[in-house]
C-alpha cells in the first residue's frame, strides 16, 4: 500500500526482502530478494535509493544504522532502536514523562517472581522483541512455581517485560505524521476493538471525548519530537475510566488502525507517510464520511464475498500466499454514513 502511494505521487519503489512473493513485489518497480544481513545485497539496494524506509520492526537495528550512512532513512535507527524493544520503549517514555502500565524487566524466574509478587500476583508477560497481534506474551494469575518456568521456557528464556493488567474502558490510537521540519498533522482517533490480542476493528468517530483525543494527540507530538521523528507513526493508548491515558505500545510505520484513511479521509495514511519521508508537503486529514475497518484474517477470509456486494464497502486483499487462521490477509473498509465527530 506504501508502494501504491508512491506511485500516485509519481516515485518508482523497490522493495528489499527474503521472501521471492512479498505483497509488495506486486506493485514496485524492482525487487530484491535476499537475506538482511547480505551486505551486497544492501548496497545494491541502497543504490537505487534516494530514500528509505521500513513497514515493521522486526529488523536488525545494525542493518539498518548500515543503510543509514549511505541514504536517509525515515522513520531513523533511533526510533527503531526504542520501538523494537519493549524495555527500551518503557524506559524511553518514562524519561519524558509518559504514563504507562506498570511494568518489569524479565531476566531470569527470579526477577519474574519478584515483579509478580510487586504487581499483585497478576501480569502480562510479553518479549521485549518480535512479539505482534498476540504473539509471545502469556496472562500470568497467580501462577505457581510450575507454571513460571513452563512460561519463561516457553518463551526459550527470552528477555521480556512483565506488564499490569490495566482495567481500561476503551484503546484509540493516534495516527501522525512529522516533516523533517518538525511539522505535525493528526488523524481523528479511530476506536479499536481487538480479538485475541489482533486488531479486529477500528471506527471513527470514537466514542472517546475530544478533549481526550486532543491530550492523546499532544503526548504524540512529544514522543515525535523527542525522537526527531519523520513519517506517520501510530501510539496505542488505553484509556481509563476516568478518561486519564496509559500508552500502550509505539508503532513506527503506518498502522493496521489506520487503514480506514484509505477511503474515508482526503489524505491516506500511506500517502502521509510518502509526503513526510519525499520531504513534501503534509496533505488534509479531512474526513469525509463515518467509518470502519475489519479485519480479515485467515480464519474468515471468505468474507470478503459477502463484503464485495455492500455498498460504500471497498475489500482489500493483501495478496499473501501462506494462508493461516490468525494471519491477517486483507481488509475491509466501509463509510457508515456521513461525517460526525466525537462529543466534546
Amino acid at each position: 500500500m506504501l508502494a501504491i502511494a508512491a506511485a500516485e505521487l509519481g516515485f518508482r519503489t523497490v522493495v528489499f526482502c527474503p521472501e521471492t512473493d512479498c505483497p509488495a513485489s506486486q506493485t514496485t518497480n524492482d525487487h530484491i530478494v535476499s537475506p538482511y544481513d547480505d551486505d551486497s545485497a544492501l548496497d545494491r539496494f541502497i543504490s537505487l535509493c534516494d530514500v528509505i524506509t521500513y513497514e515493521f520492526e522486526n529488523l536488525s537495528l545494525q542493518m539498518v544504522q548500515y543503510v543509514e550512512k549511505s541514504k536517509p532513512v525515515y522513520p531513523s535507527s533511533k526510533a527503531l532502536e526504542f520501538t523494537q524493544d519493549r524495555l527500551f520503549e518503557k524506559q524511553f517514555l518514562q524519561e519524558q514523562g509518559i504514563k504507562t502500565a506498570l511494568w518489569h524487566a524479565v531476566d531470569d524466574i527470579s526477577s519474574l517472581v519478584s515483579g509478580l509478587s510487586q504487581l499483585g500476583g497478576r501480569g502480562l508477560l510479553k518479549t521485549r522483541r518480535f512479539g505482534y497481534d498476540g504473539k509471545n506474551q502469556m496472562m500470568l494469575n497467580h501462577p505457581n512455581e510450575e507454571t513460571l518456568e513452563k512460561a519463561f521456557t516457553a518463551f526459550k528464556e527470552q528477555a521480556s517485560i512483565l506488564e499490569e493488567i490495566v482495567p481500561f474502558l476503551s484503546e484509540i490510537s493516534v495516527l501522525s505524521a512529522r516533516t523533517k521540519q518538525g511539522e505535525h498533522i493528526f488523524y481523528d482517533c479511530p476506536e479499536n476493538q481487538h480479538q485475541n490480542g489482533i486488531l479486529h476493528k477500528s471506527f471513527v468517530p470514537s466514542r472517546i471525548p475530544l478533549s481526550v483525543q486532543k491530550a492523546a494527540q499532544e503526548i504524540s507530538a512529544t514522543v515525535m519530537d523527542a525522537l526527531n521523528y519523520v513519517g506517520v507513526l501510530c501510539i496505542e493508548f488505553f484509556v481509563l475510566m476516568d478518561g486519564s491515558l496509559l500508552v500502550n505500545e509505539l508503532a513506527p510505520r503506518v498502522h493496521n488502525s489506520g487503514h480506514w484513511t484509505q477511503k474515508a479521509c482526503v489524505t491516506s495514511q500511506f500517502e502521509q507517510h510518502i509526503r513526510a519521508i519525499c520531504g513534501l508537503p503534509l496533505g488534509s486529514t479531512y474526513r469525509h464520511s463515518n467509518c470502519e475497518m475489519t479485519n480479515l484474517l485467515g480464519s474468515n477470509l471468505q468474507d470478503f464475498k459477502y463484503y464485495l456486494t455492500q455498498e460504500r464497502t471497498s475489500v482489500h486483499l493483501y495478496g499473501k500466499s501462506l494462508l493461516q487462521p490468525t494471519r491477517k490477509m486483507g481488509h475491509v473498509i466501509q463509510l457508515t454514513g456521513p461525517v460526525t465527530k466525537s462529543k466534546q
